[in-house]
């Protein structure tokens, strides 16, 4: 790991998750069908983006493919940034940092795929999922056990509220 820092320490400052979409929101899959775009999505993972930004951790959405469905579901869970420009994405989580006020060591970014390299390799947490191509894993401070679209982001919102000390909180809340 970059500087020595352990995966709980960048963790621990964690105050933005940034993905991409398809392959890590979703399955990868995009359906098409009476003129319409059908993604799937995770219940799970958005649960998990709901309960980081109830912990002070706030969550956005970093993809190259503009998608209907992807801003229907974004609104539904009130993601607090979303991009969905073609080009460098780079320069639009840099958009979305001077917007947040984090900076670098203060994200972290789940990708998959070649557009999310530049954005992994500058991330505090660089995660890949289970499914990405080797580049990504190669700059990855962590890979997943579950694919992109099954769990990945959940997995990875219950490593961070844990190493934010949130974890136990968010049980006993559900448990009472």
């Amino acid at each position: 790991m970059a500087k020595g820092k352990s995966l709980q320490t960048r963790l621990a400052r964690v105050k933005l998750l940034l993905c991409d979409v398809d392959n890590v929101l979703t399955d990868g899959t995009v359906l098409f069908g009476d003129g319409k775009e059908y993604k799937r999505f995770s219940i799970q993972d958005g649960l998990g983006m709901l309960l980081l930004k109830q912990n002070g951790v706030r969550v956005g959405w970093v993809s190259n493919r503009p998608s209907a469905v992807t801003k229907q579901r974004a609104d539904e869970l009130k993601i607090d940034f979303l991009s969905q420009e073609k080009g460098n994405k780079v320069q639009a989580v840099e958009l979305i940092l001077q917007q947040s006020g984090a900076g670098w060591d203060e994200i972290c970014f789940m990708g998959d795929d070649v557009v999310d390299l530049g954005a992994l390799k500058r991330a505090g947490v660089a995660v890949a999922v289970a499914n990405a191509i080797p580049e990504a894993k190669a700059l990855a401070h962590y890979v997943t056990r579950a694919h992109g679209g099954e769990g990945a982001v959940r997995e990875v919102v219950r490593m961070i509220l844990k190493a934010q000390k949130q974890w136990t909180k968010v049980i006993r809340h559900f448990s009472s």
